[in-house]
């Protein structure tokens, strides 16, 4: 690290916080005043409305400004150095040119590592913060129906190869439900059926209370049946997962995503791109601020008639380019045949031909 590595890297950082703060400051307004009557019914105070929802918020808000701010800053500071003839000197001093992209490299390698750790832990984190206070004072109670507008607390689900249950009427804030059966079934064949008029969560032994029970064993030959009037059931199934929540794929961290999506595909559940998308993207925007670093660089290196204003304008275009094909490539894997790796990461090469394209053309 010389002088130089040293004079770059603090207008960049310099400049990339104070692009986060002027956006975060907007984005904090215009969601307050769109908010104001939520904030108003819920009956809270000040202190607990920053506390239970912005403490949450303004972490949501910096990880989706992220790449764009640092893109910003790069292009910023660094039109400003060309204007001043700075770039120029700089090579005409003897550094190579792909020396002089060594700081920005570096800074972008830093800011891609702080965002893919905040992506694995502490961004999930605020945003379960978020929602838990958006659900309770914000969305419309009317809305809590699952996609196929049958009522919320129904549920049937294959828990491995053999076993299916179903629960109705099921109350989260009680754990508990009512009616529910449990099947086993082989080879086309039902050879197993319990049915039961109450489940409900036992805290103190962690598995499920069932009442009035109706037990079916079934061969060949015959058919058993016995009635029970209590018993304690395991399920690989937990009250959490009783749950319709649409935050539910950004407030796990990756290691509980990980889990969440290997149990669900053992229970057979379809539906999983949704979720499996956003456990590649946590890895693939953060290679995002590399590219966005290396591209603003070269864009911004190369001393023009329009000044910062003619970068700042490639640079909106390119930033509106690149969220358009991630989205495109969100929805093609959700509702197509695309991989959810593949969708994560193809605006990423995408991009990173335009930043070799750009790269190749540059005056060194």
């Amino acid at each position: 690290m010389k002088r130089l590595d040293w004079y770059i890297l603090k207008k960049f950082f310099t400049t990339f916080v104070f692009c986060l703060m002027l956006f975060t400051v907007i984005a904090v307004a215009v969601d307050s005043s769109e908010h104001t009557d939520d904030f108003v019914k819920s009956g809270l105070s000040t202190h607990q409305i920053i506390r239970q929802y912005y403490i949450g918020f303004i972490p949501w808000i910096w990880s989706m400004l992220y790449p764009l701010c640092v893109f910003i800053a790069v292009i910023f500071f660094t039109s400003k150095m060309a204007l001043r003839t700075e770039v120029i000197a700089i090579i005409a001093s003897g550094t190579s040119y792909n020396r002089w992209l060594k700081p920005y490299l570096l800074g972008g390698l830093l800011f891609a590592t702080i965002l893919w750790f905040a992506n694995r832990y502490a961004i999930p984190k605020a945003i379960e913060l978020k929602s838990n206070f958006q659900t309770t004072y914000i969305d419309n109670p009317n809305n809590n129906k699952d996609f196929d507008n049958r009522c919320s607390g129904c549920w049937y689900k294959r828990l491995d190869s053999v076993t299916y249950i179903g629960i109705r009427n099921y109350d989260t804030s009680m754990k508990a439900a009512g009616p529910f059966f449990l099947e086993k079934v082989k080879d086309n064949k039902m050879y197993y059926n319990l049915r039961a008029q109450r489940m409900e969560w036992d805290t103190s032994k962690n598995n499920w209370k069932l009442t009035s029970i109706v037990e079916r064993s079934l061969d060949s030959m015959k058919e058993r049946v016995r009635h029970i009037p209590e018993m304690s059931l395991d399920l690989s199934l937990k009250p959490r997962d009783l749950r319709n929540d649409d935050y539910l794929k950004d407030k796990l961290t990756t290691p509980e995503l990980v889990e969440f999506i290997h149990t669900e595909e053992l229970r057979g559940r379809e539906g999983l791109a949704a979720y499996k998308v956003e456990r590649w993207r946590r890895s693939a925007t953060p290679f995002t601020v590399i590219l966005l670093c290396l591209i603003g660089a070269v864009i911004a290196g190369r001393k023009t008639r329009g000044g910062s204003g003619l970068h700042l304008a490639m640079g909106i275009v390119l930033a509106a380019v690149f969220m358009l094909s991630d989205r495109f490539s969100t929805v093609f894997a959700v509702n197509g045949d695309v991989h959810p790796m593949l969708a994560a990461w193809l605006p990423n090469i995408f991009f990173s031909f335009i930043a070799f394209l750009f790269y190749s053309r540059a005056a060194k």
